[in-house]
């Protein structure tokens, strides 16, 4: 993988890693067209710049999370359906995950949903800002649907905070919280395992000898893309932000269902004309 190439990787997942707008989607999209889908360290380098996004939420909302440990509590209730959900499903959503045709589908069915969200939730008295437990536990539950590919986390979370009276402002943050363990979780799993070919087991028992084998299976050129693309990450996904809760909280959802209505087109149009699509 070139610079450039880890650098519109990199654009794509800080454009579209918390927008309701499916990052696999765009990933499929853009390392098919550049050729580069079916290599394994693109695979890994496409979860591994998710520390960068992470990284983004703790600047921009760093007082939230200094602010009290029941705050984490909360995080943590969210977090615990995708992680069992996960476990017991692991080998179907391998399985999903290897079919581009489910992304496509999740991207024009939800881009439908989206159409008609602002309607559903448009009036609501008593706005609930700070999710109780039995709130944050029903998000978590939403959010679970995103293991669909193409269904997108953002999404469903964000509709799941609006489910419990939560402003779009308010459900839109709390997606961004849960996404931090979230993703934490699944980058740390990713770079450990594919990147360092490690067993959990040697990180647990602090086997060095394969630790260090493991970063010094790395070359320095897969280290500076790494480099190069969380930072692009991070600060793609700082604007991406900061634009989307300023768009959500006056637009609503509308204009982003009807652009995954037109993504969800565009890759059922390439797969009928034989482009090679594979999710990354």
């Amino acid at each position: 993988m070139s610079i450039w190439q880890a650098i519109i990787l990199a654009i794509v997942e800080g454009l579209t890693e918390f927008l309701p707008v499916s990052s696999t989607g765009h990933m499929v999209i853009a390392s098919s067209l550049m050729g580069i889908s079916a290599f394994e360290f693109t695979k890994m380098f496409t979860v591994a710049i998710q520390f960068g996004a992470i990284l983004s939420v703790v600047v921009l909302y760093w007082k939230r999370f200094i602010n009290s440990f029941d705050f984490y509590k909360k995080l943590l209730v969210a977090v615990i359906p995708a992680l069992a959900i996960g476990f017991v499903l692991k080998d179907v959503v391998d399985a999903m995950l290897e079919r581009v045709e489910i992304v496509a589908i999740s991207l024009l069915l939800g881009g439908i949903l989206l159409i008609f969200v602002d309607r559903w939730f448009k009036d609501r008295e008593n706005p609930v800002t700070t999710p109780s437990y039995k709130n944050a536990f029903i998000i978590g539950m939403f959010q679970c649907i995103a293991m669909i590919p193409g269904v997108s986390r953002s999404a469903s979370s964000i509709i799941g905070g609006l489910t419990q009276n939560m402003t779009r402002k308010s459900a839109a943050e709390f997606s961004f919280f849960m996404a931090v363990p979230t993703m934490l979780a699944a980058a740390t799993y990713t770079v450990l395992t594919d990147l360092l070919h490690l067993e959990i087991s040697d990180v647990i028992k602090f086997n060095l000898p394969k630790i260090q084998a493991g970063f010094a299976s790395i070359t320095p050129q897969d280290w500076q893309v790494l480099a190069v693309g969380n930072v692009v990450a991070f600060l793609v996904a700082m604007a991406a932000i900061k634009f989307f809760v300023g768009f959500l909280t006056k637009y609503g959802f509308k204009l982003f269902g009807y652009y995954r209505i037109v993504v969800g087109l565009i890759i059922l149009l390439l797969l009928s004309l034989g482009v090679d699509l594979q999710i990354v």
